[in-house]
């Protein structure tokens, strides 16, 4: 019986977002809406992340995955607070690599540096949100120990 190979070793590089990554940064999140079924304008997106990642308030982390010299994922958390534990906690808020990483180990690398960012900032947890139809999301989030708990969240206009 033939088993398939596993993967070949990638190089890959993993560092914050530059300002000069910012148009790559929102083709990847019109992928990554592709990818999650939802819609996505990349109207205003780059002067938005610019201000969210680089400016004097700095509200978003951004750490982009590079492969022979172009952008092929990234990943975006903040540091945030909760009421329930009066403790801060780190909110992964997107993780995203395109195709040709998959499957390759760069997620579970990307898992790692945040699990440490946690940790160096006293959170309680790290927190995120997946799609249930995302089978291969899920069984990488949970084959790294993560538990799933159900909750529907809800979106409503300003």
């Amino acid at each position: 019986m033939l088993y398939p190979k596993d993967p070949e070793p990638m190089d890959y590089i993993i560092r914050p977002c530059e300002e000069k990554d910012l148009p790559e940064l929102v083709t990847l999140c019109a992928a990554h809406a592709q990818y999650e079924k939802a819609e996505y304008s990349p109207e205003g997106k780059e002067e938005g992340l610019r201000n969210a990642i680089f400016g004097a308030n700095k509200k978003l982390n951004c750490w982009m995955v590079e492969i022979d010299g172009k952008v092929e994922g990234f990943t975006s958390f903040t540091i945030d607070f909760s009421t329930w534990e009066a403790a801060p906690f780190l909110y992964m808020d997107c993780l995203y690599l395109s195709e040709v990483c998959r499957g390759k180990g760069i997620g579970t690398d990307i898992m790692e540096r945040i699990r440490k960012v946690a940790k160096d900032k006293n959170c309680v947890n790290i927190q995120w949100q997946t799609p249930e139809y995302n089978a291969m999301a899920i069984k990488f989030y949970v084959g790294l120990g993560s538990i799933g708990k159900q909750k529907m969240r809800f979106f409503m206009e300003p």
